[in-house]
C-alpha cells in the first residue's frame, strides 16, 4: 500500500480557494504564476482549475495561459478526444462542459523549443503551466530560472513534493535554488497546494482498505518514513492488520 500522504488529510475546499488567491494576489503585482505539473493527468487538472477561474473571473480573459510541456500537450489530445467522443470513462460534470472542462481560453500551447523560448520573451502576466511536476527537469526550470527573482511572481506547487527536489526546496522556504550551475534567489511567492496530488490521504486510505480482507501483511511503500510509520500504527490500531515498512532492499516472503 503506498503511504505518500499517510500522516495527513486534505482539505480540498480550502486548497482550491487558495490556489485562485496566490494567482489573484501575483496577477494583481503585475506578475507571473509558474505551475511545476506532471505531464500526464495533472496538467489536465490544473486546466480544469484554471477554466472555472477564468469563468468567475478570477483569472481576466486577458491574461494567458501557457501549456509548455510537448509531453503534456499530447496527453491532452487525448482528453480533448475523450470528450469529443462523450467516453464513459469520464465524470459527468466533465462531459456536460465537454472541451471548455480544461480549456481556459485564451491558452497557448508551446509544442516547439522556439515557442517555449518565447514565452519567455513575453512580458506582462501570464500563467504557465510546465513539466516537470517537482522540478527535477523539463522546460520548467528555465520559467522558474526567469521568475524566481521577482517578488511580483508566484510559484505553485500543485502535488506532493519529494524530498531532496527543487519543488520540496521550494515548500519548505529555500532562500536560494541550484539551476544551470547557478543559485538563483528565491523573491517570488511560493504557494503550496497539495490538493492536486492523485494520491488518497490518510483517511481515504483506511476507508479504500476497511472493504478488502484482511491480508498476511501490509507493506507499506511509496511514502516518506514518518508518513508510512504514521500510516503502519493507524492500520494496527484501527484494522488490527498487522502492518509493516519494509526497509530499503528488503526481501520478504510473500504468501
Amino acid at each position: 500500500m503506498e503511504s505518500t500522504y499517510g500522516d495527513r488529510s486534505h482539505d480540498s475546499a480550502t486548497a482550491q480557494r487558495e490556489f485562485g488567491a496566490v494567482i489573484s494576489r501575483a496577477l494583481s503585482r503585475g506578475g507571473t504564476v509558474v505551475i511545476p505539473a506532471f505531464a500526464i493527468d495533472r496538467t489536465e487538472v490544473v486546466l480544469h482549475e484554471l477554466a472555472g477561474l477564468r469563468r468567475d473571473g478570477t483569472l481576466p480573459r486577458h491574461v494567458p495561459v501557457y501549456v509548455d510541456s510537448p509531453m503534456a500537450l499530447a496527453a491532452l489530445d487525448v482528453y480533448r478526444e475523450a470528450l469529443r467522443s462523450h467516453s464513459p470513462e469520464l465524470r459527468p460534470e466533465a462531459l456536460a462542459q465537454g472541451e471548455a472542462a480544461i480549456s481556459p481560453d485564451p491558452f497557448l500551447a508551446a509544442r516547439s523549443v522556439q515557442e517555449s523560448i518565447d514565452i519567455n520573451n513575453s512580458t506582462g502576466p501570464a500563467v504557465i503551466v510546465s513539466s516537470a511536476g517537482m522540478a527535477t527537469g523539463g522546460r520548467v526550470l528555465h520559467h522558474l530560472h526567469r521568475i524566481l527573482p521577482d517578488p511580483r511572481n508566484a510559484v505553485v506547487i500543485v502535488g506532493f513534493a519529494a524530498a531532496g527536489t527543487r519543488a520540496r526546496n521550494l515548500v519548505d522556504g529555500a532562500r536560494t535554488l541550484k539551476m544551470f550551475g547557478e543559485y538563483v534567489p528565491v523573491r517570488a511567492e511560493v504557494a503550496d497546494v497539495p490538493h492536486f496530488s492523485a494520491h488518497a490521504d490518510a483517511g481515504q486510505i483506511i476507508d479504500w482498505l476497511r472493504n478488502a480482507p484482511a491480508p498476511h501483511t501490509t507493506y507499506l511503500v511509496h511514502g516518506e518514513e514518518s508518513a508510512a510509520e504514521t500510516l503502519r500504527d493507524r492500520i494496527d490500531r484501527e484494522l488490527g492488520w498487522t502492518a509493516v515498512v519494509p526497509r530499503s532492499g528488503e526481501g520478504v516472503l510473500v504468501r
